[in-house]
């Protein structure tokens, strides 16, 4: 192989193309029979943003933890009610936390088990 072969071969492979075109066709009818609808795909994309946010995480995280109000979570994260209740807010938005109203006060919760294990299985991931 020629150094102009080798060359070509580092361009292609740093472009992410294949030196020639040939799709295969079992495996794309494959996955795209599995493939989800471009919304689904949006609304998972809008999930994932959500984690996006440290300040979200760790109200999540919190939340997993134990039930909390407004004020028990502006105290441990150290941050104005303000800030906790908007981000509450985005929360509540994509069904991460759910709450229930005791008096005046208002405790939240993870919404579901899934949170947490998205957490759990996140945590994992970056301490592996």
């Amino acid at each position: 192989m020629t150094e102009d072969e080798r060359e070509k071969i580092r361009q292609e492979v740093q472009e992410g193309t294949c030196e020639f075109m040939h799709v295969h066709e079992q495996i794309v009818e494959q996955v795209e029979k599995v493939m989800p609808d471009e919304q689904q795909l949006l609304d998972l994309s809008e999930f994932f943003k959500v984690f996006g946010d440290s300040t979200r995480i760790k109200i999540l995280y919190v939340l997993s933890q134990s039930e909390m109000c407004v004020c028990d979570i502006a105290t441990l994260l150290q941050m104005g009610q303000s800030a906790i209740s908007h981000q509450l807010r985005v929360l509540k938005q994509m069904r991460l936390v759910s709450y229930r109203r005791e008096g005046k006060t208002v405790f939240y919760t993870l919404a579901d088990s899934h949170i947490q294990t998205i957490l759990a299985q996140g945590m994992e991931h970056i301490n592996e």
